[in-house]
């Protein structure tokens, strides 16, 4: 799309350049598709030199610019400990993008996140991860939030004007988690409809992120000693999630993503709590 209204792009990290008619400008996949006739310049932050990926024994930080296909050639890395097992996620979230080559070397993990798109992919996943956003304001300041509260519907956040999502750090407990993936769209190469993301920690506490099939993602949390039996899980589904809370668009209508939904989460809860895992009551 074209964007004739743009004056001048400036290279910079700093919330503080941030003015009326700026708009951040990272892999740019989505706002040039778009396009704007009213934004005026783009504030460049694809120099700043962040490092993509680091790992420490808290956990993984990765660059807001960190590009899609970064994080894909992460999940071989032999550099990552073989106890985190989560990893085994990243390729499935990417190849969820049904993108080209040429988006997965310029789309971002920041910029995915920042759209706040449903069917983000990068956002099911850091969701289901318990990530952390560091994010820069105006004025020196910075602040964390999980990305599951960043996100507060479709296209919608928490970024105040001039803030800039800096990093975002996934901890070494959900890497270290047992993990099941569950991905629906409507055709074979279509926008992903409904994703859900299960997870056990060490601990034994269980995570189930429901996303894409609602405008913003939504967790239940079953610690051990209360696991639900797939009934229970499929009301407590239906407790939290009323039929408007789901997204309904073209590449998905509202009743398809709630059934859909409920059949995912009764999937994921069968694979992780099976015979050789924690049981369940049936």
């Amino acid at each position: 799309m074209d964007m004739n209204t743009i004056s001048a792009m400036v290279p910079t990290t700093d919330p503080n350049d941030f003015r009326d008619g700026d708009a951040w400008l990272a892999g740019g996949t989505v706002l040039f598709s778009y396009g704007s006739h009213s934004l005026s310049r783009l504030l460049d932050i694809t120099a700043a030199g962040w490092e993509p990926v680091t790992i420490t024994e808290a956990g993984i930080e990765f660059a807001a610019t960190c590009t899609i296909a970064q994080l894909y050639a992460l999940a071989q890395d032999p550099a990552l400990p073989t106890a985190w097992s989560a990893a085994d996620l990243f390729r499935p979230a990417c190849d969820s993008f049904v993108a080209s080559f040429k988006i997965w070397n310029l789309s971002t993990m920041g910029g995915n996140i920042a759209t706040s798109l449903p069917a983000g992919p990068i956002i099911s996943l850091c969701s289901a991860l318990d990530a952390r956003l560091l994010i820069l304001s105006p004025g020196g300041k910075q602040r964390h939030e999980p990305v599951a509260e960043f996100i507060q519907g479709e296209a919608k956040n928490s970024l105040a004007p001039g803030e800039l999502i800096r990093s975002i750090l996934v901890p070494a407990h959900a890497l270290a988690a047992k993990t099941a993936f569950r991905r629906l769209s409507l055709n074979n190469l279509g926008r992903t409809g409904v994703m859900l993301i299960g997870r056990v920690d060490p601990d034994g506490l269980f995570t189930l992120t429901v996303s894409g099939s609602t405008p913003r993602p939504h967790q239940f949390r079953f610690p051990v000693g209360d696991y639900p039996s797939p009934a229970k899980l499929v009301n407590c589904l239906e407790e939290r999630l009323s039929p408007d809370d789901y997204h309904d668009d073209i590449h998905g209508r509202q009743p398809w993503r709630r059934a859909m939904t409920l059949r995912l989460g009764v999937e994921i809860l069968n694979e992780l709590f099976s015979a050789s895992g924690p049981g369940i009551e049936r």
